[in-house]
């Protein structure tokens, strides 16, 4: 049995390219880049190169990434390094009801050192509303964070208008671009975000580095202590064979965005028709037309996600659901709660089918026929 990997926004696989670039580093390349030694230049070089790359991914200096972990890190740099940077200029913090956990858990840390929080909400097509956040501005704002395409439901969120509301404020703009970055071209000086957060496994690169794009002359504290790497931003050694990876990862991304958008959309677009030709009762979650091409959000009325999920694997299909699965009961997602009511079927009966390298046509309708098989045994 051939087993189908439609979960491509949890991780990709890392493109062959990318492994390629990577192996002779891990071999040949082991200075410090701190050291002024011939080992450490050589480290040196090969990260200034890949910082270059990916600043010019987004139309930025490259004097204004600061390499991470990965989107968690970034999203926490942002936020924290923000709001202890700026308290002397307000409490006041907006996001939104349904951002990944890596904001929102982070907001709710701050509201705990004495920020004040809004959530803005959602609504039935998946997105926040400028005229909710005009009205949530307040003088005492000093950070609005919002993210540019939801994990979960592929939406994307109106982050050029944002900016354009923002422009004359003093509050900084974040948005985690995790999602979008690889599909959406992406333009910071267009966009008006002073910051903006990336993760390298997202786009077939390697797990364990992102960046933060951070504009020059933002007030950003760091988090951590230690040298003055990432310029006193963010300390410790830098992982050079992730740069090296998440450079080449980026290089392949920007030469095939435009042919990746239209081949997910079409993945997508046949998965959908599949399943209505089998005659299985679901509705999409969200307004599709707002949607990157690689996400959909799926609700299957009378199911139970645990189920599902079980059942796809067994199958041989890999899918994933916002909702958090424990022993015996289903923690409703918190973005279609957000978006429908917590009380609603669709926040425990939804799944979520993303698309990417690893699929093709026929693995795609594979799936769908296996999905309504499933589906209709379930439910009754």
């Amino acid at each position: 049995m051939e087993h189908i990997y439609l979960d491509h926004a949890a991780t990709t696989p890392m493109d062959k390219q990318v492994i390629e670039a990577m192996v002779p580093i891990y071999e040949e390349v082991f200075g410090n880049p701190s050291s002024v030694h011939a080992f450490g230049r050589k480290s040196r070089q090969l990260l200034d190169e890949a910082r270059r790359v990916l600043a010019g991914s987004i139309q930025a200096n490259e004097k204004e990434i600061i390499f991470t972990s990965g989107g968690t890190e970034a999203d926490n740099l942002a936020l924290i390094g923000i709001a202890k940077a700026n308290k002397h200029k307000g409490n006041h913090i907006i996001t939104t009801i349904q951002e990944h956990h890596a904001t929102l858990h982070t907001a709710e840390f701050l509201e705990k050192e004495g920020f004040e929080v809004t959530y803005l909400p959602v609504y039935e097509d998946g997105r926040v509303s400028v005229e909710d956040l005009k009205k949530a501005l307040t003088d005492k704002t000093i950070l609005v964070s919002v993210m540019y395409v939801n994990n979960e439901t592929g939406i994307i969120q109106p982050i050029s208008e944002i900016g354009e509301v923002l422009k004359n404020h003093q509050s900084y703009f974040h948005t985690d671009a995790v999602q979008a970055y690889g599909l959406i071209d992406l333009d910071v000086n267009k966009l008006g975000v002073d910051l903006l957060s990336v993760s390298a496994h997202k786009i077939n690169g390697p797990k364990g580095i992102g960046f933060l794009y951070v504009k020059e002359g933002t007030n950003l504290a760091a988090l951590q202590f230690g040298g003055e790497q990432e310029r006193k931003r963010r300390p410790g050694t830098e992982n050079i064979v992730g740069a090296v990876g998440f450079k080449t990862a980026v290089e392949v991304m920007l030469n095939e965005r435009e042919n990746r958008y239209v081949t997910y959309g079409a993945y997508k677009q046949q998965f959908l028709k599949a399943l209505t030709e089998e005659e299985v009762n679901f509705n999409i979650n969200g307004e599709i037309d707002y949607t990157v091409p690689s996400i959909v959000n799926i609700s299957f009325p009378g199911a139970n996600v645990e189920k599902l999920l079980a059942n796809f694997d067994l199958d041989g299909v890999a899918a994933s659901s916002g909702s958090a699965c424990t022993a015996g009961s289903v923690e409703p997602s918190h973005v279609l709660s957000a978006i429908y009511g917590e009380n609603n079927p669709c926040t425990t009966n939804s799944i979520r089918f993303s698309f990417g390298a690893a699929n093709t046509t026929e693995n795609v309708l594979e799936a769908a026929h296996r999905v309504a098989k499933i589906v209709k045994r379930l439910v009754k």
